[in-house]
C-alpha cells in the first residue's frame, strides 16, 4: 500500500486487518522482521514550508532526505544533527526520507555538540494505530508545544505512529571547516585528547578514533577564518602532548573525512555483525578490550562505540553487565531473530513502554514485534 496524501494513509490504518510493516526508503532495515502488509510513505513526498529566515523546514515524511538537504544547501543552510545514510552500512538501496530519519532519530558525529534529531524537531503530524491522525509541536520555533510528544516520536521506529509531515530547525552552513588528524594514539590516549579538545572553549564539532594498526584521532572545527585561525592554534597548544597533529583545510577532503567517520565506511564491504555501543567515553576502552573485535571506530569523542564481530555473535553476553545500550545494526535476519536487537529494556521501563504503546496502537498493527 502506498498512500498518496495524509487522508489514505488515515484510511489505509483504520481498515488494516492485520500488521502493518511500514516503509520510508527502505535502506534502515534495523530491528527484528517484521511480519505484516508493506505501508509506504513514499506518495507522502514534497517540502510544504521552507523559511530559510525563520530557520524552519516543514516536510511531508516521505520527502527524500536528498531534496531537502539540496533545497537547504540552495540558501546556505543545512540539517545541523548531520544525519547518517546507513545504505553502505547495510548494503541496500533506495532514498533515505526524512520521515525514516525522525523514525529512526539519526544523527551523526556533531550530535556531539548540535545534539540528535530529536532536538531539532519542532512538530510531526503522524496516523495513530487507529487511523487518527495526530498533530502535535509546532511548524515554526516560537510557536512549539506538546513538545514532549514530539520527542517521543522521534526514535519510536513506527511502533506509535506512521509520520506523515515534520517541521525542523534548520541552521546556517559555517563557511569554513577544518579537520585535525593526530596518529598513533593508543584509545585511552585519544579519549583523553578528545575529552580535552570537547571540553575547551574553542568549540569541537566532532571528535572521532579509528583504532587499528594505523590508529588516527580526528578533531573537526567550523566557522569564519579567523576563527578557523585562533581555535586551530590553540587547539595545537592545547593538545601538544598528544603528537604532533596535522591540518587539513581542503573543504572537499573535510567533506570525505566526517562523512566517512558518520556513515562508518570503515566497515563497508567487509563482512560480520555490526554493534553500535552508546556508553560513557570513560567506559570505552575497557569495553573495546572485553568485546575482542574485529574492527572498531569510535565516535562523539568516545560515547559512541561502532564494533565489527563474527556474524552470530552475542555481544552482550560477551560484554556482561555495562552501562549503556547495544543496538544490534547489521546482522542477518536469522539472527535479528535470536537476538534482541535493541538493547532489552528493565521491567519498569518496559512496561511504561508497552502501556504507551497500547495507548496510541490499541490493535497492535504498528512494526509489531520491532523492537522486542
Amino acid at each position: 500500500m502506498s498512500p498518496r496524501d495524509e487522508a489514505e494513509m488515515s484510511e489505509a490504518v483504520a481498515g488494516a486487518d492485520g500488521p502493518l510493516r511500514i516503509l520510508g526508503g527502505g535502506t534502515r532495515p534495523i530491528g527484528r522482521p517484521v511480519a505484516g502488509a508493506a505501508l509506504s510513505v513514499a506518495g507522502l513526498s514534497g517540502i510544504t514550508l521552507y523559511e530559510p529566515g525563520a530557520l524552519t523546514l516543514v516536510a511531508r515524511a516521505g520527502t527524500p532526505l536528498s531534496e531537502i538537504e539540496a533545497a537547504l544547501a540552495a540558501e546556505g543552510q543545512r540539517l545541523a544533527f548531520e544525519p547518517m545514510d546507513h545504505r553502505g552500512l547495510l548494503g541496500t538501496a533506495g532514498e533515505p526520507t526524512i520521515g525514516g530519519v525522525v523514525a529512526a532519530n539519526v544523527s551523526g558525529p556533531r550530535r556531539v555538540t548540535a545534539g540528535a534529531c530529536r532536538d531539532h524537531l519542532l512538530g510531526v503530524r503522524f496516523v495513530d494505530g487507529t487511523g487518527a491522525v495526530v498533530k502535535n509541536g509546532g511548524r515554526v520555533m516560537k510557536n512549539v508545544t506538546g513538545y514532549d510528544l514530539v520527542k517521543l516520536m522521534a526514535g519510536s521506529w513506527g511502533t506509535l505512529g506512521v509520520l506523515t509531515e515534520v517541521s525542523l530547525k534548520v541552521l546556517p552552513v559555517p563557511p569554513i571547516s577544518a579537520a585535525l588528524r593526530i596518529a598513533g594514539l593508543p584509545t585511552a590516549q585519544a579519549l583523553a585528547a578528545m575529552t580535552t579538545a570537547l571540553g575547551s572553549p574553542y568549540e569541537v564539532s566532532g571528535a572521532a578514533h579509528l583504532p587499528g594498526e594505523a590508529p588516527v584521532t580526528l578533531l573537526r572545527i567550523e566557522g569564519f577564518e579567523t576563527q578557523i585561525t585562533h581555535r586551530t592554534a590553540r587547539l595545537k597548544d592545547l593538545l601538544r602532548a598528544f603528537g604532533d597533529i596535522e591540518v587539513e583545510t581542503d573543504p572537499a577532503v573535510v567533506r570525505e573525512l566526517w562523512a566517512g567517520i558518520r556513515d562508518i565506511s570503515t566497515f563497508h564491504g567487509v563482512a560480520g555483525d555490526v554493534w553500535r555501543l552508546s556508553v560513557k567515553p570513560s567506559d570505552a576502552p575497557g569495553l573495546l578490550a572485553r568485546a575482542d573485535a574485529e574492527g572498531a571506530a569510535l565516535d562523539w569523542g568516545g560515547g559512541l562505540v561502532w564494533l565489527r564481530l563474527p556474524e552470530g555473535t552475542d555481544l552482550r553476553a560477551r560484554l556482561g553487565a555495562f552501562g549503556g545500550h547495544a543496538t544490534l545494526v547489521r546482522a542477518s535476519a536469522a539472527t535479528r531473530a535470536a537476538i534482541a536487537p535493541f538493547q532489552p529494556e528493565v521491567a519498569p521501563v518496559a512496561a511504561l513502554s508497552e502501556g504507551i504503546r497500547r495507548r496510541f496502537d490499541p490493535r497492535g498493527i504498528l512494526n509489531p514485534g520491532l523492537m522486542a
